[in-house]
């Protein structure tokens, strides 16, 4: 499952963005401005970044992602449709698109960004007793043979946490990650989600080894 960080302030549009791409199967991390954007970047196959945005504006936030991150594809949306606008998005982004835009064009202007960047991704990965295959987002258990299969969310998690291996990660990123809202202390939804996960995909749930919690911080995926 292939991630997309999405850079928007507009409510209506941001929904509906999103709730196009989930429905083709992007895991989509949405922020409303592009202050935490730096915090995704290793995160993601691609950003979708919009140019009118509270407090820093898509190019300044455009520029420092690809200067942290030169290898990911950038597209700009933006309803400034005049050369000069685009040729500054240009300048560092890889695409840029004007509102309004129709979602069939959005769609395939992501596919030719992540053919182009993602042509050496490997077909598996392998982690302990399991096999990744990113490009069909499938995940296997080696030991049985068998396919693990995972709800939406959980395989949001454990991407979340693959992308992120060996680092150990609190609850608020790993919620604020996959959900995209801020997490409220005290709730359980991250907590049940990672139990579980741990069920399909730990070989003894109850001691976890590819999983671990760090108490008292979140958890940490070792590889």
């Amino acid at each position: 499952m292939q991630s997309i960080l999405y850079i928007e302030d507009e409510k209506e549009i941001g929904h509906w963005v999103t709730g196009h791409l989930e429905k083709l199967g992007y895991t989509v991390y949405w922020l409303k401005s592009g202050e935490q954007a730096l915090s995704f970047v290793e995160q993601v196959e691609l950003v979708i970044l919009d140019v009118m945005l509270p407090g820093l504006d898509g190019f300044s936030v455009g520029k420092r992602i690809k200067k942290e991150r030169s290898d990911l594809p950038i597209m700009m949306l933006s309803a400034r449709s005049a050369v000069e606008d685009k040729l500054e998005g240009l300048h560092f982004a890889d695409d840029y698109l004007v509102k309004p835009f129709h979602p069939d064009e959005l769609t395939a202007r992501i596919d030719v960004l992540l053919r182009r960047y993602t042509t050496n991704e490997p077909e598996t990965i392998g982690l302990a007793h399991l096999l990744l295959y990113p490009k069909e987002n499938r995940l296997v258990d080696t030991k049985r043979d068998q396919e693990i299969r995972l709800t939406g969310k959980q395989y949001q998690i454990f991407h979340f946490l693959f992308r992120n291996q060996n680092r150990i990660l609190t609850k608020e990123q790993i919620y604020e990650g996959v959900w995209g809202n801020p997490f409220i202390e005290g709730d359980k939804t991250l907590m049940v989600h990672i139990r579980h996960l741990r069920e399909k995909i730990e070989e003894n749930p109850a001691a976890p080894t590819i999983i671990e919690t760090i108490r008292g911080i979140g958890y940490r995926l070792q590889r």
